[in-house]
């Protein structure tokens, strides 16, 4: 961020608390997300119950079947989910989330979900909007080698420990609600 007029509309937009609030509850929402599809994939739950004579049913299944990948894949989105609710990890949430949610708007496209490709592509819009959030932060994984990095003097309010706790509480307690029903 060189360019004097970007870096100052940077700061001013990181520096407005309504803006900051409503980060953290995109991250909240987003991380919360993947929790249901994440937990029944973990325990090695089937995800829906769509008849194999369909492409999409037939796609489940065989991921399904696949045992250990399929419990893998909900190991990374409750980690992600995870990370992106505790606020202090969330730029690196917001890299996975990102990550896969690209994979499942691909498979919405590729298989002609009806009307999910809209919910995944908000979805990832979201999580490029935390991605140029975190700019900041991210831009030193493409700097050159010896990069010399100073920290700006502004200070961000995104991160306190008030929402760290209430996503923690957030995630253990969806966890706990989906696993007691």
């Amino acid at each position: 961020m060189t360019d004097q007029p970007l870096q100052k509309l940077y700061v001013k937009l990181r520096s407005n608390q309504r803006l900051n609030v409503f980060v953290m509850l995109t991250r909240l929402l987003l991380g919360f997300a993947f929790i249901p599809s994440g937990l029944k994939k973990v325990l090695a739950q089937r995800f829906t119950q769509i008849s194999t004579d369909h492409p999409i049913g037939y796609f489940f299944e065989a991921l399904y079947q696949t045992g250990n990948y399929w419990v893998f894949l909900g190991l990374a989105q409750l980690v992600t989910a995870f990370l992106l609710m505790t606020q202090r990890f969330a730029t690196l949430g917001a890299v996975l989330f990102f990550c896969i949610t690209i994979n499942i708007w691909m498979i919405t496209l590729a298989l002609h979900f009806q009307g999910t490709w809209v919910i995944t592509s908000l979805m990832m819009m979201a999580a490029a909007m935390l991605l140029l959030w975190d700019l900041r932060k991210l831009k030193m994984l493409v700097a050159p080698d010896n990069f010399d990095y100073r920290h700006p003097a502004e200070v961000y309010p995104t991160y306190n420990k008030y929402w760290s706790i209430a996503g923690l509480f957030i995630f253990v307690a969806s966890l706990g609600v989906l696993l007691l029903s």
